[in-house]
């Protein structure tokens, strides 16, 4: 039987998020995979059952790296101001430094293993489910449900990322998401949340 081999395995994972980004689930498959990596197709079949192996523990794994940032210096009873900037500083410094498997996750969410792989982040949607109920409790925070809390917290935030990975404003002009323009929508944020 074939060991398995760390340095290999990670070369795969990486190759795969790419041409899952680039190619989509449908065109995704193990002996492109293979041919990209450089290695052959039994090789693949040593660190993955299949396709939907490889495609679930990606995912899955992209869901606990995404949770574990989102956690790190986070507390669901931080003043409610101080966390949702926390979460906002969280999620930009994720989405620099993991733009790839960010994208990644984009195209599993919207696909039939979406729900699979959010299984993962019970834990995460609780931390934040309870940040917010503190903060309605404190009256930091105008009594909405959590979907429309969720919508307007953080969807100024993906809109804006949206435009930074592709570079454009609006207008076709170019666009960089800059720390003024995160203070200003986050500002407006706050001010739309807050009593």
């Amino acid at each position: 039987m074939r060991t398995r081999d760390a340095g290999k395995e990670e070369i795969v994972k990486q190759k795969a998020i790419q041409m899952i980004v680039s190619q989509g689930i449908e065109g995704f498959g193990m002996n492109k995979l293979a041919k990209e990596c450089g290695i052959s197709v039994a090789t693949l079949y040593i660190y993955y059952a299949d396709k939907d192996d490889l495609i679930k523990k990606i995912g899955t794994q992209i869901g606990r790296n995404y949770f574990e940032a989102m956690i790190k210096a986070f507390s669901n009873d931080m003043p409610f101001a101080e966390g949702l900037r926390k979460q906002w500083d969280i999620r930009i410094s994720f989405w620099e430094t993991n733009k790839m498997e960010v994208a990644c996750w984009e195209v599993l969410q919207n696909s039939t293993y979406g729900e699979y792989i959010n299984q993962g982040m019970v834990d995460l949607r609780a931390i934040i489910v309870a940040f917010y109920e503190q903060a309605i409790e404190r009256k930091d925070l105008v009594p909405i449900s959590p979907e429309v809390f969720r919508s307007i917290a953080f969807g100024p935030l993906f809109s804006l990322l949206k435009h930074h990975a592709i570079g454009k404003k609006l207008d076709g002009t170019h666009f960089t998401l800059t720390s003024n323009v995160i203070d200003e929508a986050f500002n407006l944020v706050l001010k739309a949340l807050t009593p």
